[in-house]
């Protein structure tokens, strides 16, 4: 208790200072940032088509204003525009991928079926998991009192869903190099994310809906590519998923540092 005091309590002192989120990288620059990927994803998800028409502004200037960059002056890029749209964003922040493990068993002893590091801009890295989450869903049918076929799968994609998306969104990214984690196992699978619970949210109020944000910005990032529509709500949405679906109850395990949902087969 005395560490997740003290982190807490740092916190605290600096909710004044601009979040980690908006910091600069001042090693990077703007060959850094996938300017074609900006241009051709992020901008038109973020700004209607109609505002583009209207403000056919420099392209430093519709950086700046949606922090992807310092300034249009000092075009310095922020932790966000090199999550967001950066070539390679680890060469900056380590821990910006997802690490993906596919068991052959209930234990990390056994024998590993599939790993990947999934990482790149944050627009790619979703899109490769709602692909993997995709391949990896295995559906079988049942005539259950019925000649009808019923398709139902091991576990249903939208819970699984709002639960990575909440791992890569709440995360820390922050004097840690450690991924966010799927652990895929023959009974379950197991999401971790770096970080424990932040600011307003407690092990009380999780499923309830509290929200706070220790990366506001990527939380909008997350919202403009349209991976996030009502925030608060991707638990509640995982709980009702996995109840519909007949799977058992969602399970935390929190830590001081750490987060870990397990979902159940």
């Amino acid at each position: 208790m005395k560490q997740y005091d003290e982190r807490i309590l740092n916190e605290k002192r600096r909710s004044k200072d601009v979040s980690f989120d908006l910091q600069p990288v001042h090693s990077a620059t703007l060959d850094d940032l996938d300017l074609e990927l900006f241009r051709r994803i992020y901008l038109p998800s973020a700004v209607s088509f109609d505002t583009l028409e209207e403000n056919d502004r420099p392209l430093e200037h519709q950086l700046a204003s949606l922090r992807l960059i310092t300034s249009s002056v000092a075009q310095i890029p922020t932790i966000v525009g090199v999550l967001a749209i950066g070539k390679n964003p680890r060469d900056y922040v380590y821990g910006a991928y997802v690490q993906f493990l596919r068991m052959n068993g209930t234990e990390l002893t056994d024998p590993i079926i599939d790993q990947k590091e999934i990482d790149g801009p944050l627009p790619d890295i979703l899109r490769l998991l709602d692909d993997l989450l995709e391949i990896n869903i295995a559906t079988r049918s049942t005539f259950a009192g019925s000649s009808v076929e019923a398709k139902r799968p091991d576990y249903p994609i939208e819970a699984l869903r709002q639960l990575i998306r909440n791992a890569i969104l709440h995360r820390t990214y922050e004097a840690t190099n450690s991924p966010a984690r799927i652990t895929w196992f023959a009974d379950r699978i197991e999401i971790f994310s770096p970080g424990g619970l932040y600011g307003q949210v407690n092990e009380s109020n999780l499923r309830q809906g509290a929200t706070d944000y220790r990366n506001p910005h990527i939380a909008e990032v997350l919202k403009n590519l349209g991976y996030v529509q009502r925030f608060g709500f991707g638990i509640r949405i995982a709980e009702k998923a996995l109840a519909d679906n007949g799977n058992p109850p969602l399970e935390f395990r929190i830590e001081s540092n750490t987060v870990l949902a397990i979902v159940r087969r």
